[in-house]
């Protein structure tokens, strides 16, 4: 009787073992997917804030931009000088955007003043255009 005794006592301690071990392996397993899905959701935040910073730096320009555009051709009282002119290219190549640089060079090769009024109108418009507002 007293074997019996022991053979069940070791079938309970080794099932003892092996069901510590499988819930070892399950908790195991439920921590890595919390973690999985706590690194994906970081992820994504990381992602859009990335997002966020490049259209903040490419609005920065672009208002920038802007500001110069205004001061120096807008307000302008007299021609605007050859230093002015190479401020202004630069700061629009700066930008990297072909819409804004393809309408630039439309505005400086204008032959007429009534050209060129329509097509300050048009890089203003695309300026504006280009910064986008975030609603957060």
């Amino acid at each position: 009787m007293s074997e019996e005794i022991q053979i069940l006592k070791n079938l309970f301690n080794n099932n003892k073992k092996e069901i510590l071990i499988s819930l070892a392996f399950i908790i195991l397993i439920l921590t890595n997917i919390f973690f999985g899905i706590l690194y994906f959701s970081e992820l994504k935040e990381c992602n859009t804030t990335k997002n966020q910073l490049q259209s903040q730096k490419i609005n920065e320009k672009v208002v920038s931009f802007a500001q110069l555009f205004v001061a120096k051709v807008l307000k302008a009282k007299s021609e605007v000088s050859f230093d002015e002119r190479l401020k202004l290219e630069n700061a629009v190549r700066g930008l990297d955007d072909k819409d804004i640089l393809d309408q630039w060079e439309k505005f400086v090769s204008s032959n007429t003043e009534l050209e060129a009024q329509q097509n300050v109108k048009d890089l203003l418009e695309i300026l504006v255009n280009k910064i986008s507002i975030s609603s957060k």
